[in-house]
């Protein structure tokens, strides 16, 4: 069995993993996207087509001077005619290739980079708690987002471009040389060092886009912490604090950018310069060539003619570099995300056979286990739970008890496996969690999590999540069966009141309380409660610890209380202190032992009390 990855090789393997030089990760990039190979010969075939088109009119010009002006008979109208509607004919063939061509590579491209996106996304989301504590969410969402559209700009216009115009210049060198292979030989020296500057800028522009791509992921997590996080700026009154935060991350970002178009500036001047030092020697030998007698006069201006298709190609080269190092940094970084192995995987996808958990009660076993939050150094790894040995009973009702940190939430996570111990094994009745199938793991186990989150849609929907296809009266059944009927007809559209994004058209406690309605409809074998009713008033949580109990009744329960009347209502306390389990029993055993049990509940009751007057 492979060991369960700890934070700090997850950590240490994002840190030293050596990205790939641009060809590597071009290729890498292509070949993660098969849909960009399909029907590539066709457009191929197209794009050599579009590429011929390209010199019709050098040799079209070059026919009409030498057959039709300067025959041997005199200017001859009939010859230039045919050569012009010739030419023309060409042009309109090669035009409608190229159109084909265009059209082709861009149903392609997005056919591929939409496919790119879906599975961009889906490992970003199966990436466990342990990666997601290691990078900004809106990285993340930029790899998704941002990083992909760099990606279809190049590939739609940078992407012909360069297809394009490397059979451009293929074709006219090669129709240069037939016309004049000194010449082309000179053309050709005479751009022979810029290879060696572009190689030069090309290998710094690598590294600025890969800066630039950074910095975007940067900015969209600032603007979209301060989005989400607009109350709490509000509220505080750091508006001035959060812009200077925003200020700081556009000015990264445009100082990036800024280097990247500087780099991408002076290359493209570079090439400007060697492009009129071969114009110009075409000129002055062509001239030499054609007093001699050895080129005609209509070589000599188709040749002119070719030179600029030469030309052009290798200016454009020097805008496309830019598309490209842009997209090669986007891929980078998709790959970077591709490549993280979750460290929470289902089973069968480490290629072992998945358990299915037959339906009834359910028993955990925890056997010395261990978990440790990410850290730059594993020597550093902050033990937040430490050594653990406990058995949960089936249908037992427990209650985890403990102050702020104490390891509570964490036992959750382990205990529903959003995260992996460190060292250590967790059994499902008898069966160990991490060989057991995602799919029958989360329909037997449900966990409401402490801050409800919701989607942004109606409350109906929302509840359907733990039960998809359940009928509206389904939903008004579960409501009603949790005493929250009044409530939930209070609200303006019933349940197809819209909650909002993130639930945010709701209180903290309605969300919670849409919450425990959606667990109750899944119907688990072990629910899970991190501190569930934290967020309601004292009669809300009278109603739903009566509704609870039904729900809980028959089915192992464990509920993080972060009031202590959820502790007297279960049948086992659990208490946690700095990561250890330091007392276990009844409410009534251990409120009558000195310890930390005691002490916390003298300190509700004292708090309750003064609530109260």
């Amino acid at each position: 069995m492979t060991p369960p990855k700890t934070g700090a090789r997850v950590l240490e393997e994002i840190d030293h993993r050596q990205p790939d030089g641009a060809w590597a990760t071009l290729v890498r990039g292509l070949r993660l996207s098969p849909e960009f190979r399909e029907g590539l010969w066709l457009t191929l075939l197209l794009a050599g087509i579009t590429t011929a088109g390209r010199v019709v009119v050098p040799v079209t010009v070059q026919q009409v001077v030498d057959r039709g002006l300067r025959g041997a008979g005199g200017p001859d109208v009939d010859v230039v005619a045919q050569l012009v509607v010739a030419g023309a004919a060409a042009i309109a063939a090669t035009s409608a290739a190229g159109y084909i061509m265009n059209y082709r590579l861009a149903r392609a491209t997005e056919t591929a980079l939409s496919a790119l996106r879906v599975r961009a996304f889906r490992h970003i989301h199966d990436l466990s708690m342990l990666h997601h504590a290691t990078e900004h969410r809106g990285a993340l969402v930029s790899r998704v987002t941002s990083d992909v559209d760099t990606i279809s700009q190049f590939m739609q216009w940078g992407g012909v471009v360069l297809l394009v115009n490397l059979g451009q210049l293929l074709v006219a060198a090669a129709v240069m040389a037939y016309y004049s292979w000194p010449l082309t030989l000179l053309v050709i020296l005479s751009f022979a060092p810029l290879t060696l500057i572009l190689h030069w800028f090309q290998r710094r522009l690598s590294s600025a886009y890969d800066l630039v791509r950074r910095r975007v992921g940067e900015l969209m997590t600032a603007i979209a912490e301060s989005v989400v996080g607009a109350a709490v700026i509000r509220a505080y009154y750091i508006q001035e604090r959060t812009d200077r935060r925003i200020d700081q991350a556009v000015d990264r970002e445009y100082t990036a950018q800024r280097r990247a178009a500087r780099l991408s500036t002076t290359m493209f001047s570079t090439a400007e310069i060697f492009s009129g030092i071969a114009t110009a020697v075409v000129v002055v030998v062509g001239v030499r060539l054609g007093v001699a007698g050895d080129l005609s006069e209509g070589r000599l201006v188709a040749f002119l003619f070719l030179v600029t298709l030469f030309i052009g190609p290798v200016q454009v080269a020097t805008e496309v570099l830019n598309e490209v190092q842009t997209a090669i940094a986007g891929w980078r970084r998709i790959l970077n995300v591709l490549d993280t192995e979750p460290d929470v995987v289902d089973p069968s996808q480490r290629g072992g056979a998945a358990l299915v958990i037959p339906p009834g009660p359910i028993g955990i076993t925890f056997e010395d286990v261990v978990f440790s939050y990410p850290a730059r150094d594993a020597d550093e790894a902050p033990v937040v739970l430490h050594p653990l040995s406990l058995t949960l009973r089936p249908q037992a009702s427990v209650a985890i008890v403990g102050e702020t940190g104490s390891g509570k939430t964490t036992f959750a996570k382990l205990l529903t496996r959003l995260m992996d111990p460190t060292a250590g094994r967790i059994l499902i009745n008898g069966a160990p969690l991490r060989d057991v199938a995602f799919e029958s793991l989360r329909n037997r186990v449900v966990m409401v999590p402490q801050d409800g989150f919701l989607f942004d849609n109606s409350v109906a929907v929302n509840v359907r999540h733990g039960h998809p296809g359940l009928p509206d009266d389904g939903v008004r059944l579960a409501f009603l069966e949790l005493g929250l009927a009044d409530w939930v007809e209070s609200l303006p559209h019933g349940i197809h009141t819209r909650v909002g994004e993130r639930g945010e058209a709701l209180s903290v406690g309605e969300r919670q309380l849409v919450a425990l309605a959606r667990a109750y409809v899944a119907g688990p074998d072990l629910l899970v409660l991190d501190e569930a009713t934290s967020a309601v008033d004292p009669a809300t949580e009278v109603r739903i610890q009566r509704a609870l109990d039904g729900l809980t009744r028959g089915r192992t329960s464990v509920a993080i209380a972060h009031r202590l009347s959820t502790a007297e209502a279960a049948e086992e306390v659990l208490v946690f202190d700095a990561g250890r389990l330091v007392q276990r029993g009844t409410h009534r055993e251990l409120v009558d032992q000195e310890g930390p049990y005691a002490r916390l509940h003298a300190s509700w009751i004292a708090g309750s009390v003064g609530s109260s007057r």
